[in-house]
């Protein structure tokens, strides 16, 4: 007859289909937990990257381009709705959009869908050289003055979480617009004799904006690799300096951690 302490240990056994079973189970659990991390680093990420500033009319609505033809059809309607006379797009082909277009540079692509929703193609500027934001900004601005078209104020029109580092870019590079601000002017900002603002379109939530065209993936490296641009970039001439909280680049170390490291600048650390 089995003892007591021999039985209760033979209830408490399991079988090794039952260990595989609660291994799965645990398995399940952390990859879960991973993914909620992951969405609430996102949206910390996303939301830093926007300054919500509010469009004034101005003189130029200055669209830097991209693979994302909403861009195109946000600073399409801010034209439509008066808010400005000239239309410019600034864009080469990148190796995000290489192709994408039919062979087009970007800002030809992007002015296309401007004039689908009715801006005149004579209140539309084309700068189909520009292969990054520095580029765009003075780019433009050479090809403004050249065409004589006055440029005081300018609305700025990127992608969400590209605000951010288009606002830093445009402050250094601008002439007239220079400064050491921190990015946080609820209604844009002025320096000199330069007003200028920057806008997107609208996106409550980082889950919200990622589409075929902009997968989740591909979305959330490239704002990991913009976040350590902002902070390596003033060092280098590209930007004006901005802060970064704490819990934000928290956020985009615990993302390169889980392996979103696709975009990150030649010669990343983590050091601050």
């Amino acid at each position: 007859m089995a003892s007591s302490s021999s039985a209760a240990t033979t209830a408490t056994e399991t079988s090794p289909q039952q260990q595989q079973q609660q291994r799965h189970h645990q398995q399940q659990e952390e990859e879960e937990e991973q993914q909620q991390q992951v969405a609430h680093d996102a949206e910390l990420i996303f939301q830093y990257h926007q300054l919500h500033h509010a469009p004034q009319p101005s003189d130029v609505i200055f669209c830097l381009c991209s693979l994302d033809l909403r861009v195109a059809a946000r600073a399409a309607q801010l034209w439509l709705d008066g808010l400005a006379p000239w239309l410019v797009f600034s864009g080469a082909s990148g190796k995000l959009t290489r192709g994408l277009f039919g062979g087009l540079p970007e800002a030809e692509a992007f002015a296309a869908v401007a004039r689908r929703m009715g801006v005149p193609g004579a209140r539309i500027v084309v700068e189909p050289r520009a292969t990054n934001t520095g580029e765009n900004v003075r780019f433009t601005h050479a090809l403004l003055r050249e065409r004589g078209v006055p440029a005081r104020s300018l609305i700025l029109v990127q992608k969400p979480y590209m605000e951010r580092r288009t606002w830093a870019t445009f402050r250094r590079q601008w002439p007239g617009a220079d400064g050491d601000g921190d990015g946080n002017g609820g209604d844009g900002e002025e320096d000199g004799a330069v007003r200028m603002c920057v806008t997107s379109p609208r996106f409550d939530a980082f889950e919200d904006y990622p589409d075929a065209e902009n997968p989740r993936r591909l979305v959330l490296n490239v704002m990991v690799g913009d976040l350590v641009r902002i902070r390596d970039y003033p060092a280098r001439g590209f930007q004006v300096e901005q802060e970064i909280p704490p819990d934000v680049w928290a956020a985009m170390e615990r993302l390169v951690a889980a392996g979103y490291n696709e975009h990150l600048p030649e010669g990343f650390t983590l050091e601050k």
